[in-house]
């Protein structure tokens, strides 16, 4: 029986690290998110209502991702008591999504088990300062 070595990451280009390194990331914090009864999209709407009430097109929008996707993730997250939706006072034609006290609870339980899921990376400000900084250059085209 042969054994395949393992390969010298050392050697290989940057990007594939980063591609690497994010696929591993997201695979650790959707097994996290799926103990939490959560999937990312369902974290992101979370995190996006712990300011206040939203309508559904406001949420989607900020979120960015369709009205269609945002509507699923709604529906999960009402079936599991996170949020709830209700006549918007303003405007009867629309529909306000809040966090309940269960949502809030499971969001914040999501954001304090994140630095866990990166071994301490960027406990200090400086990971999370450089991956910002990443994003932001790539997003511009730099």
């Amino acid at each position: 029986m042969s054994t395949t070595p393992e390969p010298d990451l050392s050697t290989w280009p940057t990007g594939r690290l980063l591609a690497v390194a994010a696929r591993l990331a997201e695979q650790r914090w959707a097994a996290v998110l799926a103990g939490m009864g959560l999937t990312h999209a369902g974290l992101i709407a979370l995190h996006t209502l712990r300011d206040g009430p939203l309508p559904q097109r406001s949420l989607a929008q900020r979120c960015q991702v369709t009205d269609q996707t945002m509507s699923r993730t709604l529906d999960r997250l009402a079936k599991a008591g996170f949020v709830t939706r209700a006549p918007d006072p303003a405007d009867a034609r629309r529909h306000l999504t809040r966090l309940t006290a269960h949502g809030r609870t499971v969001h914040e339980q999501a954001v304090r088990a994140e630095p866990a899921l990166l071994g301490g990376l960027g406990d200090d400000g400086a990971f999370r300062a450089r991956l910002l900084d990443l994003i932001t250059r790539l997003s511009a085209g730099d």
